[in-house]
């Protein structure tokens, strides 16, 4: 029978319940048992696909098309979980449910509340996920800090659950902070007392206290976070700061957390070993033998969250080579104002991730041609690769003006142009193309020696795609579609011929990227940047 982990947080958001909850999905799956993970978001967006990367950061896609919170892909960083659009569950979703329901019938005439309607959908989108998956361990992370108003009907819908499932069956990890007044030089107990407090008047006695904090707790401090939170003084853990986030299993670890959930649970397991993830992740992290720095140029630039699996997979690209990648932030309209020289002769690889809309793109376009004509290992992706087959077809095949329709509907060279089942879609919601697609690579490329394989299977978010009417004329330049979707012979991949390393696709490659399994063209652009660096510092 399935048992459940419930991740709540207080006092503060942005703590890192999803990190934690990815941390334990670790912990527990190398202790020899299935683990799945589930977001609850309490937004009343049905999903973020239309939210603005400012107010969300990114918008994470799994292999069954669903546009999902960032925290799924930390999930999937971490953990063996395969998730999907049953993994994210959203106030919208929920309601829009029960509505539908409501609509045909199904409550047979009864009032339609809160509770008990509202609350027996979440409990269902979380069985559904256990009796599917089938997880020795389900973990749910409620979005969040508790005392948020949209918050409390999962609040109120985990309380019960763990009423009908059975006690012995439910852990409650409350993660909350430890802030640190400098003024006095000590820390401060109160908001998470308060914050337990509150998860109790709700009806729910947290079983394991996650304590964040830039300073380690001392044991008088643990011990008095015990008492006047109801539990034990060993079932308070420090979250403290760390180097990096992939270190935070082997926190949790050497505290024993893993344990104590599963003496919790009552469930017997192995020894686990995390031995590996140290050696090959970790000290890689923190004691790297070389250095090398690649430009991202975005739009979104200024927000962390923006391009979270962007910069996670170029860290695990580091950790393959055994380098530390310095990501040096380029917001896309500082290039086309002073220029790309000015903001890109300093680095040894370049990286155009995705986006929409109009802003920012000619410096997109400028970032594209500074990497081909000086011979600077570039990766573009999604919105990256369309700009780069523009800038080739303005700079290369003298198609002046060269553009998307996306942005100039009247241009003369639609180079990249709506995908044609997208032309009458009204609703922006959930209807671009998206999810995992099949992808055939061409022998001698790039791509494929990237690969070692003939066939690869990657996620998508897009609407627009490149226009076959200039695949034969570009082809004769010099771009090599080096992979394709034959299904509806879309272009899926193209390189440039005689450049080093110029790479750029319309999947997205940083989904399935992860720390101890590197994603190929983040490791081959990497090495490539390596190389060139090498060659350079040879030269002075």
């Amino acid at each position: 029978m399935t048992k459940y982990i419930f991740v709540t947080g207080g006092v503060v958001s942005s703590l890192g319940k999803g990190i934690a909850s990815a941390s334990i999905g670790k912990l527990l799956e190398s202790r020899g048992l299935k683990i799945s993970i589930i977001k609850c978001d309490p937004y009343i967006n049905v999903d973020p696909g239309t939210m603005n990367p400012y107010q969300h950061g990114e918008v994470y896609v799994t292999d069954d098309g669903a546009e999902t919170d960032l925290d799924l892909g930390h999930y999937e960083r971490f953990t063996n979980a395969r998730l999907g659009r049953e993994n994210n569950i959203t106030t919208g979703k929920v309601y829009h449910s029960v509505i539908m329901k409501e609509r045909r019938g199904e409550y047979l005439g009864n009032t339609v509340q809160v509770i008990p309607h509202i609350t027996d959908e979440i409990k269902s989108g979380i069985r559904k996920v256990a009796r599917t998956s089938k997880p020795d361990i389900l973990i749910v992370e409620i979005g969040g800090t508790v005392g948020d108003i949209e918050g409390l009907p999962y609040l109120e819908a985990i309380r019960q659950f763990s009423l009908e499932e059975g006690r012995e069956n439910v852990v409650f990890i409350h993660l909350t902070l430890i802030p640190y007044i400098r003024s006095a030089g000590e820390i401060k107990t109160k908001p998470t007392q308060h914050s337990v407090q509150k998860l109790r008047e709700i009806g729910i006695q947290a079983d394991i206290l996650l304590c964040r904090s830039e300073f380690p707790i001392s044991k008088e401090a643990r011990e008095k976070i015990a008492l006047f939170c109801n539990m034990a003084r060993d079932m308070v853990f420090q979250a403290i700061d760390v180097e990096t986030v992939y270190e935070i299993p082997l926190i949790f670890g050497e505290q024993g957390l893993d344990t104590q959930v599963l003496k919790r649970l009552g469930i017997k397991a192995k020894k686990g070993d995390l031995g590996k993830w140290q050696e090959e992740v970790v000290d890689r992290i923190k004691s790297p033998k070389r250095k090398v720095k690649i430009a991202v140029v975005g739009k979104y630039i200024t927000l962390q969250d923006a391009y979270k699996s962007i910069y996670e997979a170029l860290i695990h690209a580091g950790i393959y080579h055994n380098a530390k990648v310095e990501i040096k932030r380029v917001d896309s309209e500082d290039v086309s104002r002073i220029g790309a020289a000015s903001n890109l002769e300093d680095v040894d690889g370049v990286l155009v991730p995705g986006g929409f809309g109009s802003r920012g793109i000619e410096g997109k376009i400028d970032a594209a041609k500074f990497a081909r004509e000086n011979k600077v290992p570039f990766l573009g992706i999604c919105l990256g690769m369309q700009t780069a087959v523009i800038e080739f077809a303005r700079n290369v095949c003298g198609m002046k003006k060269a553009n998307s329709t996306e942005f100039d509907r009247k241009t003369r060279y639609p180079v990249i142009s709506l995908i044609e089942e997208q032309k009458k879609v009204k609703d922006m919601g959930g209807t671009m193309r998206l999810g995992a697609y099949n992808c055939s690579l061409k022998d001698g490329t790039k791509s494929r020696e990237a690969y070692k394989r003939s066939e690869i299977p990657e996620r998508h978010r897009h609407r627009y795609e490149f226009n076959n009417r200039y695949r034969t004329d570009m082809a004769k330049k010099g771009l090599i579609v080096s992979g394709t979707y034959k299904k509806a012979d879309l272009v899926e991949i193209v390189e440039v011929k005689g450049h080093p390393w110029f790479v750029a696709c319309q999947f997205h490659p940083e989904f399935r990227s992860k720390p101890d399994k590197p994603h190929p063209l983040f490791r081959d652009l990497v090495g490539a940047a390596l190389t060139r660096q090498f060659l350079r510092d040879k030269e002075e």
